[in-house]
């Protein structure tokens, strides 16, 4: 156990040096970066990735959302105030001083037009809604975990395919790296046929051969830089790069020798492996509180069938004619009321039903997630295995290809070999060279990927 342990966390050992004991900070000056490594490059992604500040931005919604919730649990109080200038009609008016000219009165000075204020202060307190503001408030807060795991998530895919680009561009530098090696041996041997054929020891045929080969091998280099540009600018916008390009003075690091830990066959403890990522996968987790909050809703639904009880007070002022409120304008009121509907057409019990069938479905997605990861972590399980064989397969082919390839350069040299035989010796080599790299790259990637798969990926890096 401790074994494939030990290879789970060591996988990506570059990365734990840069996070062991300090937070990450929030910006990397990459103009100050000489020698590009994956745990830098995995940082500053993690840095400035504008993916991940929009899934913070999520979190804070969510966060505020629980803000939302929590308010139904306090007093609402509103002011209102207004102002309005009436004119009667000439016709109103005219009916109103006739009703006291009727009753023998003496007629008011009525003001034609007339301002009007009124003032009004109320407050009310939902008292009891069927325990529906709690389950709203559990809702938003299992939403709001559901959004913290979403946005681990989004960091741990980006850490994953941070570490395939940056792993696609070594690839490529140092294929880069065979090329030109391919190319310095053809530039040799072109020299030295020149020199056999300038005094009269050799044919034209193996100039003419090898200034093919050397081209052929120049156009290979070419392609590799290419593929390596194009790696290192899906690299930059991994990393958020407003260029979308590296800096030129910044070089990316050598791709590392193959360790022993990345030899460690993780069939071993493979239930460990799957029990990590049922523990650590973020998206899980995810799943979980998605699960416990349409919990939460479908007791919010069941609410409609309770009562609801609410105090109101309030204070209300009227005055004409000007804005000089006085006690004798006011009034008040207090009051409790109760609310329960009885019938709805099923409108309520609709509402649980389909809260109860999201319940349901979210249950099912969770199931569901849960055999994709395990299926995944035993895919790439075997993934290693295969990649390590091959590996060592690679290893033993590659070292037999370069002496076969000598010892028939040395023929060549003493006449005894012949040129085609060289050209196919040579081929073979550099065939062989450019598997056993892909063969290094795809066992790391393939560690990579186990420690993406389990989530164990987030663990070399502190919060930030």
């Amino acid at each position: 156990m401790w074994r494939v342990a030990l290879c789970l966390f060591a996988a990506l050992m570059p990365l734990v040096a840069m996070a062991a004991d300090t937070q990450p900070p929030d910006t990397i000056d990459i103009e100050r970066i000489d020698v590009l490594d994956l745990a830098t490059a995995a940082r500053i992604a993690l840095a400035d990735n504008p993916s991940l500040e929009a899934a913070r931005a999520r979190v804070e919604q969510a966060a505020q959302v629980v803000r939302q919730a929590r308010s139904g649990y306090w007093p609402q109080l509103d002011a209102s105030a207004s102002a309005a200038r009436v004119k009667m009609s000439e016709r109103d008016l005219n009916s109103q001083l006739a009703i006291f000219r009727a009753l023998n009165l003496p007629a008011p000075d009525i003001e034609n037009p007339d301002d009007y204020y009124q003032a009004d202060l109320t407050a009310s307190w939902l008292v009891f809604d069927g325990f529906a503001r709690r389950f709203r408030l559990a809702a938003a807060r299992f939403g709001e975990q559901a959004s913290g795991a979403a946005r681990e998530d989004a960091r741990r895919l980006l850490l994953s395919a941070v570490s395939f680009a940056f792993l696609q561009a070594q690839l490529a530098q140092e294929n880069i790296a065979i090329a030109k090696a391919d190319e310095a041996f053809n530039d040799r041997l072109l020299s030295e046929a020149r020199l056999r054929y300038d005094v009269g020891a050799g044919p034209l045929s193996d100039v003419l051969n090898f200034q093919v080969r050397g081209n052929t091998a120049t156009n290979r280099r070419l392609q590799e830089e290419r593929a390596f540009q194009a790696s290192l600018i899906s690299l930059a916008g991994l990393l958020g790069l407003p260029s979308g390009r590296l800096p030129g003075h910044v070089r990316l690091a050598s791709l590392e020798p193959t360790a022993d830990r990345e030899l460690i066959d993780p069939q071993t403890d493979t239930d460990v492996i799957l029990q990590a990522a049922l523990d650590h996968r973020p998206d899980l987790r995810r799943s979980d509180w998605l699960v416990r909050q349409a919990e939460a809703g479908v007791k919010t639904a069941r609410a409609g069938y309770f009562p609801t009880v609410a105090v109101t007070g309030s204070v209300f002022g009227e005055r004409p004619g000007d804005m000089g409120f006085n006690e004798d304008d006011f009034g008040n009121s207090i009051g409790v009321g109760l609310s329960w509907n009885l019938f709805a057409g099923g409108l309520t019990r609709a509402r649980h039903g389909e809260a109860r069938a999201r319940l349901y479905e979210i249950e099912q997605l969770r199931n569901s997630a849960r055999i994709d990861v395990v299926a995944e972590v035993q895919d790439v399980i075997t993934r290693i295995e295969t990649a390590q064989r091959q590996l060592t397969l690679q290893e033993a082919n590659a070292e037999l290809v370069q002496q076969q390839r000598d010892l028939v350069e040395k023929e060549y040299k003493a006449g005894v070999g012949s040129l085609v035989r060289l050209n196919e010796a040579q081929r073979d080599l550099t065939v062989a060279q450019s598997q056993l790299t892909l063969s290094r790259v795809a066992l790391k990637l393939a560690w990579y990927d186990l420690q993406t798969a389990t989530g164990q990926i987030l663990d070399t890096f502190q919060a930030r």
